[in-house]
This record gives structure tokens, sequence and C-alpha cells, in this order.
């Protein structure tokens, strides 16, 4: 993209070959490129948004993450924490829907508010790390992350494609619109949040562990040749090589890729406390091993966890997953 509403201070990468697939290295040609990826200076901001979900509990996932000792266990690994407390959430009145889009004004807003402290996150040079809150939030997240990295890639982890629109999605439910309209695909109000559309190419894009896709999201999907591993390439090819090839995918011709990680995409088992519960997920141990190697491949330049509701979780357990995946994918290392 040259529009130039797409990019502020566009960090580059080159790539080189390891292991089999290609990464993005450090360049000294950007000043930005060593505070964006993998950054020890990482700031920590909470969304307690349920609106997009329409569905209590979610919306307490930043506190439960918190109380499962993120800060804690990231500064032990000597990452400096800032935490930047909540994004305010508009509590409505009443239920309100418009256009098949669930509390779209409260959504927006909050999106719109996320976009500006991410960006500012990233403008004083550290890490954006971002706590859910249900899925909507991405729309704020990547729309602040992609005002600084001209071309960003996104590894989604997720049970579900969120790539419905108004059109076809069958609940209104925004959490499940984040990425489409973070492709320029859905509502114009979705898609303009931080003022640019389209934040994402699709050839820049990667699901992992999709098992629960709406008619809608497939057609989509196909139409823009997505790349998507479902849980059956990753019974059949076995994880690790599901993320070399998401990690080359992702890396080509990116600047810094970002990662969604949504608690639903592991099976219900090792993650129970999330709204949406598909069985035949991730196990514990394959979401490890491919953060891991995420990890290893150094290419984060933000990140966001979200959909973990303590309401439904047993004894915290999810946030305590969601923190153990989180030290894994910043380089947490038994050895």
């Amino acid at each position: 993209m040259t529009n130039g509403l797409f990019m502020q201070n566009p960090v580059e990468l080159s790539h080189f070959a390891i292991g089999g697939y290609n990464i993005g290295v450090k360049q000294q040609r950007s000043k930005e490129l060593g505070a964006f990826i993998m950054n020890k200076n990482m700031s920590i901001v909470g969304v307690p948004m349920d609106l997009g979900a329409d569905r209590r509990g979610v919306d307490m996932g930043p506190s439960a993450i918190r109380y499962a000792g993120v800060v804690a266990r990231l500064e032990k690994m000597g990452f400096h924490i800032e935490d930047r407390g909540d994004i305010f959430v508009t509590r409505p009145h009443h239920f309100t829907e418009t256009e098949n889009h669930k509390y779209l004004d409260e959504v927006v807003e909050a999106n719109e508010k996320l976009a500006d402290v991410v960006s500012d996150i990233m403008t004083a040079g550290r890490f954006p790390l971002v706590l859910g809150g249900d899925h909507s939030i991405a729309l704020g997240t990547i729309a602040g992350v992609a005002k600084h990295v001209k071309n960003l890639g996104v590894i989604w982890f997720d049970a579900h494609g969120d790539l419905n629109t108004g059109e076809t999605s069958p609940s209104g439910n925004i959490h499940g619109m984040p990425l489409a309209a973070s492709l320029g695909f859905g509502h114009q109000r979705l898609t303009n949040i931080g003022g640019f559309a389209p934040k994402l190419k699709p050839e820049n894009v990667v699901i992992i562990g999709a098992r629960d896709l709406d008619q809608g999201e497939r057609d989509l999907i196909k139409r823009i040749g997505m790349k998507v591993f479902t849980m059956h390439e990753i019974d059949k090819l076995g994880m690790a090589r599901v993320m070399d090839e998401a990690i080359a995918h992702v890396s080509k011709n990116t600047d810094g890729v970002h990662l969604s990680l949504d608690l639903d995409g592991l099976d219900p088992h090792d993650a129970p406390g999330v709204g949406t519960p598909v069985i035949g997920g991730i196990s514990y141990r394959e979401g490890h091993v491919s953060l891991e190697m995420l990890a290893d491949a150094d290419i984060l330049c933000s990140a966001e966890f979200v959909e973990v509701n303590p309401i439904l979780d047993r004894e915290n357990m999810t946030a305590r997953v969601a923190v153990a995946l989180m030290s894994s994918v910043f380089g947490d290392k038994l050895l």
C-alpha cells in the first residue's frame, strides 16, 4: 500500500532461510525496528469488551489474566512492563443492533480508543500486548499497529474464521467479523477504524486451528485465497510443519507480524473458559510448540490474547493457560 494513511514510520525487513522457512531479520536501515520486534519494553493494555460477543463474563478477561500473574511472569523473563490499565468500554442502556451488527456504536467507540492507545505505545518504541475481552478488539489492535507497520502479517489462532460481515453473520456478533473488517470487508464503520482501510492484505494472513467456519466465511476464504490451516491439516501434517509453513507465509514480503490468539483455538479440555468452545482443538502442548517456534522466528511486533471468560472457567485455568502461552511466545525456555 502506498496510501499515506496506511502507515507511519514504516519498518522494513529483509528475509533469509533458517530451518526450512524464511524469517524476518533485523536491519539497521530502520531505527524503529529494534523497538518493534520482540521488544523487551512492553506495554500492556486491557479491553474489558463483551459487546462483540453479546455474552457477559469475557469483559473480565483482562482482570483474570492479570490475576494469573502475567506481569510477574514477563518481568521474571526480563521484560520491562508498563501496564496502562483498561480501555473504557461504554455500557449501553439497552440492546442495539444496526444492520445485523450488535452494539455497533459501542464496539466502534472502544476500538477507536484502542487503536489510538496501541499507536501511542508503538510511537513510544514499545511492544503492545493487548488483553481481551472478546475478539472484536482485534479491530483496534490491528488498526493501531498497521499505522506503523507498512505490510503487516497476521497469525490468527482461532477455532473460527472471524471473517463474517453483516451480510453473512448468523448472529450479528461483531467478534465474528474483525478479520474480515481488517481486510476491508464489511460495514464501513468497522473497516475504517483508525481512519484508513484496509489494514491487511489476504496474502499476509494465516489462520491456524480453524474448525468452525460459517458458509459466508468459507466463500470469502476461497474468493481471496487466504491461507488457512484447519485442524485437519494440523492432525495430518503435525503442528511443527504447520508452523514452518505459516511462519514462511507471513514472513514473506511483510515488515512485522501481529499475533491474534483466541483461547478457543485450544481444545476446551485445556481452555474451558471461553464463550464459543469447539471440541477437537489445538492441545496445550501443540499450543506451546507453535508459539515457541514463533518466538524463535523473532518476527512479532505486537500481540493480543482474547476471549478468556472467567465465569465459564475452572479456577482461572484458562487465564493461567494464556499466561503460560505468553511466556512461550515471548521466549521462555526450559534450558
